[in-house]
Order: structure tokens, then sequence, then C-alpha cells
């Protein structure tokens, strides 16, 4: 018996398919997390929090929001390889490595934050050092989205597991749950508190001076623009378990209906600034029905990727380069 599934293939791949324009995207738009996020510009968000009026209440708040951030990029990296092994197509199987190596650098990006900038901001500062796995940075809505998410990944491996229903459910967790509403709308309240080019400063107070962090701001706003990727082919695969694969597409309101909770959850606690929390709450309610509604309108479709990697905080010739 052959080892090739599919041996009838004319030529291996098919760089005209929807995943193979996408593997395309992430290698073009590859980036090093150590490379192209210059030393400097860390050095100067160290002396930027160094030089900060905060609390140690405040800057405990900022290191727990960069350790969700990290043990996220960490779990998907982990999680998303019985979704690789399940998918049939080569094309399909290319693209999720490639969004597994864009993950293991959003981990390493994250370490290399903790140890350059925040480590040593805190012995500056005379805070306690602390490790950015402490278990007191993860509540009880951030684990249990996690752990849901693993659970939906690794049923497609159990006998009788890989079925179109939840494959949908692995889609809705990590692509719409985890990557579409969880982590770009908090990035985005990262961009909206630490950058001066990012959007409306929604947290400060009249008067307050805006920390400004961009060695941050540029490893997330690169991170983002992967990210739009992988939610683009995540709903792409939605729609056509649900539009052509017969799926019920209420199982993709019954899926983030038990997940939007500990989203909001978490996402409380990242940004607990005493603020007005209805601009990120806005933010996170928009995106979600606008993916909904391009996986169950028929006549709606997913955006061109390079609509979906372009993310404001940074022009086209730096996220390409």
């Amino acid at each position: 018996m052959s080892r090739y599934a599919d041996a009838g293939r004319s030529l291996r791949l098919d760089p005209d398919s929807f995943a193979g324009g996408y593997f395309r995207n992430a290698v073009y738009r590859h980036w090093d997390p150590y490379e192209d996020i210059p030393q400097e510009l860390l050095e100067q968000d160290l002396e930027n929090m160094k030089a900060a009026e905060m609390t140690f209440e405040e800057f405990e708040g900022f290191r727990a929001a960069i350790a969700k951030f990290g043990a996220g990029e960490e779990a998907v990296t982990e999680d998303l390889a019985p979704l690789m092994l399940t998918l049939e197509d080569i094309n399909d199987q290319m693209f999720v490595s490639s969004q597994i190596y864009e993950e293991a650098k959003h981990t390493q990006f994250f370490d290399r934050y903790w140890r350059d900038v925040i480590d040593p901001a805190a012995e500056a500062k005379g805070f306690e050092v602390t490790r950015p796995t402490d278990e007191r940075y993860f509540n009880q809505d951030y684990e249990a989205l996690f752990d849901k998410t693993e659970a939906a990944m690794h049923r497609l491996l159990e006998d009788g597991g890989d079925t179109p229903e939840n494959r949908v459910r692995a889609f809705c967790h990590y692509h719409l749950a985890v990557e579409s509403v969880l982590a770009q709308t908090a990035y985005w309240g990262l961009q909206a508190s630490f950058s001066e080019t990012g959007p409306e400063n929604w947290n400060l107070e009249e008067g307050e001076e805006q920390l400004v962090l961009d060695g941050l701001i540029e490893g997330i706003t690169r991170i983002r623009s992967d990210e739009g990727r992988h939610v683009g082919f995540g709903m792409h695969k939605v729609r056509e378990l649900v539009q052509e694969g017969g799926v019920d597409g209420a199982i993709v309101q019954e899926t983030l209906n038990e997940l939007l909770p500990h989203i909001a959850g978490t996402v409380q606690t990242e940004f607990d600034t005493g603020q007005d929390q209805t601009p990120l709450i806005e933010y996170a309610s928009e995106k979600l029905s606008k993916r909904i509604e391009i996986i169950t309108e028929r006549e709606a479709e997913v955006p061109p990727v390079e609509e979906l990697v372009q993310i404001e905080g940074l022009d086209e010739e730096q996220v390409a380069d």
C-alpha cells in the first residue's frame, strides 16, 4: 500500500488552494522574534517602565497580562498538533504546521520580554521578581478556557472522535474563541494602553501620562498579523463544514456561548484598571459578530488574507520585511 493516501495527484501541492495561498503568505511574512524586534526597543521599554510611577498592584497587573499571553501562546503551540494530524489535505497540513511554528515564535517573544524587561524592571523598582508560570497569574476562567480547548483538540484523536461536528468545535475553540476573540481583543487592549500610534487610549484617566512600550507593541503587532491569518483559515474551514459539509451552524453558537463567559472573566482581570470597559467589550462583540456572520451567511465571504493580516500600528513595509 502506498504511504500516500492521495498518490493519484499529478503534483504534490496545490499552491492555488485556499490553504496553499495562506501558507505562502506565512512564508512571505516571516519574522524573527529576536532579529526583527531590536534590543534597543526593549531597552527603552525597560527605561520607560523604570521611570513610570507604578504601584506594586499596577506592575503586578501588567505582568499578569504578559504571563497570560505567554502561557496562551505556549498552550496553543502544544494543542494544535491533533488538528494537523487529522486534516487529510497536505496543503491544510502545511498551513497548520506554519501555525504551530508561529505560535512557538510568539511564545519565544513573550519569554524574551519577561527576561529583558519585566524582571529587570521589578528589580529596579524593588518589587518581588516572579516567574511567568506562577499560578497567581491564571484565574479559573483562563484555565477552564484552555483546558476545554485542549480537550476539544485531543477529542479528534479518540476512536470515533474525528467527526465534522467535532472538527467545527475544535476550530471554534481555538481559531474563533481563543485567537479571534480573546487574543485579538487583549492585544488591542495592550495597543490602546501602551502605544502612541495605536487605538484610542480608552483606559487612561484625564491628565494621566501614558506609559509607552514600543518594543512590546512592535512584537504584538507582528503577532496580531500572524493571528489574522490563523483566524481566516479557521473561519474558512468552519464555513466549509457548515455551508457544504452539512454541520448544523447552531454548533458554532453553542460552542461560543459556552466559552464566552471564560473569555470575559479572563479579559476583565487583564484590564482591571477601574476604567470603563465598554470599548473593550464592544471591540470583542464586533469581532465575534463579524466572524459568525461570515461563517453562517451564504453570501458572506472570508476577507482576503492580505486584509486579515493588516493591523494598525505597523505599516505594510515593516510587516512584510
